[in-house]
């Protein structure tokens, strides 16, 4: 993303951590029983799918009857997408959201999707909806984490958490960490976590992460949050491998006309090429810009492709695992916006184990 203001000059620049902030990775994770590693090489498969392929293209001739699913964010943009394509393939799903009311009627005419209260924001109501999903009994094959918010003004939770990383990551995870005895008992789960491109806007700030000793930034805290997703993909992978619990993260594309992008100003995004001068979408999918259908493609190819089978831990993107961006290619990779690749903090397993160890402290049950 070229050409932006001066204002919004973090959108066109990878962040370079602080060797004083990330240097410390490999502290605070004594409940790291071996050495982090990935379990799966951040390599390309060559699926045979690409960044114009859809979420009906992907999942043609899967059958999901008999599994059960749940799409955070399930009710609109990609996350909506995801949930009418994996009913259609058959599998029961449920979409637990802040507003069950809007989310029945953006639904209406998906095959009966369910729908269950929850506020990603209140532990209390991911409690009640994980609570309410384990007493009924049903295993879960797929989780896929779409919900999340961007770039929006500073805000904090009930606990004092800088709200994006509270929204995308800590509550995905305290869902995760509750849904668990379901998806163990799926014998064959996979979660999905959408995250960004914007894992280049920083990495995980360890000693700040509610800016509460630097300028709060609103792509900072969202980067910080994107690359937060990719980071538990790995760790969760690592932890759930041996009862075939499966994660992935994906970058979906820029897909500016789901209401992500609200907190956004029109002309950062006509300067990134994502809009027109009259404010409609560019859709080009080998520069990243792509429908909505073609945005939730990755997350159904992670949550259901054969191809994966036995694999984990990986970021995705373009429905296939993204290589690594190396420090000779970090210029270009950031340059086009159309390069696929995933930088390497935002799969360091030292940082993912920290990281894992910090949200379960965040997330801990206060009495």
């Amino acid at each position: 993303m070229l050409g932006l203001s001066r204002k919004y000059g973090a959108l066109s620049s990878i962040h370079r951590p602080d060797p004083r902030i990330y240097g410390g990775l490999m502290t605070g994770i004594d409940d790291v029983e071996e050495t982090p590693f990935m379990t799966t090489a951040q390599q390309p498969l060559h699926s045979g799918f690409g960044a114009a392929s859809t979420a009906e293209e992907v999942i043609r001739g899967i059958d999901l009857r008999g599994r059960v699913a749940v799409v955070t964010g399930g009710y609109s943009g990609i996350g909506l997408e995801t949930s009418r394509v994996l009913r259609a393939a058959g599998a029961e799903v449920v979409v637990p959201a802040r507003d069950p009311e809007r989310a029945r009627a953006a639904l209406d005419g998906a095959g009966g999707v369910g729908v269950e209260p929850m506020d990603l924001m209140d532990p209390d109501s991911v409690d009640a909806f994980a609570d309410g999903f384990l007493a009924s009994g049903r295993p879960l094959h797929i989780l896929v984490n779409s919900a999340g918010i961007m770039a929006t003004p500073p805000a904090r939770d009930a606990r004092g958490h800088e709200a994006q990383f509270a929204t995308n990551h800590l509550g995905h995870f305290r869902l995760v960490s509750r849904l668990w005895p379901a998806l163990v008992a799926a014998r064959g789960a996979r979660v999905v976590s959408v995250s960004s491109r914007g894992i280049r806007f920083s990495p995980v700030v360890f000693d700040d992460l509610h800016f509460e000793r630097r300028a709060y930034e609103p792509f900072l805290a969202y980067g910080q949050s994107k690359t937060a997703n990719a980071l538990f993909a790995v760790e969760l992978d690592r932890r759930g491998r041996a009862a075939d619990v499966r994660a992935f993260s994906v970058h979906p594309g820029m897909i500016v006309d789901t209401g992500l992008a609200r907190h956004v100003p029109e002309e950062v995004l006509r300067a990134a090429g994502a809009v027109d001068d009259d404010g409609r979408p560019v859709r080009d999918p080998a520069r990243q810009l792509k429908t909505v259908e073609q945005g939730a493609a990755t997350s159904v190819w992670c949550a259901t492709s054969p191809r994966l089978a036995g694999l984990g831990g990986v970021y995705c993107e373009n429905c296939d695992i993204s290589p690594l961006v190396t420090a000779g290619t970090e210029a270009a990779w950031c340059a086009s916006g159309a390069l696929p690749g995933v930088l390497p903090y935002a799969v360091d397993p030292w940082a993912a184990a920290r990281l894992w160890e910090v949200s379960e402290r965040l997330t801990a049950r206060v009495s």
